[in-house]
């Protein structure tokens, strides 16, 4: 397998909403090959996502999502915003998006979202030592708190409403730190 990148011979924005830019790239293989691709540009901040532990619970919001148009569950998250560091995220959207702050702020990974097409990162934390602590967010209507065994977590895989890979991820990260069996 080369270590070589492919060259980029050309890329353009091709659409753009709100929120993405989806730019078409022309790429050169060190074999020669040269394709075509399509890929969303993100907004280079990152994004972070938290798992809260308080005592013997984990902590999740249950939330709308567009994308499936329905309520999902899953683990605070966010982007970092201009001058933030991740750390500083984690803890904003701690507060926003279930009403408590971190005493303690773990980094566990950093996780590539869909690296064939998003550029984007998202670094996941834990979080203990809470205390209640709410900030403003920007969520429609407020997020459902759910409390949850964390000696049951692996029962939260048999759930519907949580399928989120993202929020998977951050469940298995969780327990390997834990040690959790």
């Amino acid at each position: 397998m080369p270590d070589k990148k492919p060259e980029i011979l050309h890329a353009e924005v091709v659409a753009q909403s709100r929120l993405f830019q989806i730019e078409r790239v022309h790429l050169k293989f060190a074999n020669q090959v040269e394709r075509q691709y399509e890929r969303m540009k993100g907004n280079n901040r990152g994004a972070v996502m938290v798992v809260p532990v308080r005592g013997d619970e984990l902590l999740l919001g249950r939330e709308y999502a567009a994308g499936t148009h329905s309520y999902e569950l899953g683990f605070p998250k966010g982007l970092i915003d201009p001058g933030e560091t991740a750390a500083e995220a984690a803890n904003r959207e701690l507060q926003e998006e279930i009403g408590y702050g971190a005493g303690k702020l773990t980094h566990l990974m950093e996780l590539s979202l869909a690296p064939g097409y998003f550029s984007s990162k998202m670094q996941i934390f834990i979080a203990e030592e809470l205390y209640e602590s709410r900030l403003e967010g920007d969520e429609p209507e407020p997020i459902e708190v759910v409390s949850w065994p964390l000696l049951q977590w692996f029962e939260l895989l048999s759930k519907p409403d949580f399928s989120e890979s993202r929020s998977v991820s951050a469940l298995f990260l969780a327990q390997k730190h834990l040690k959790l069996k």
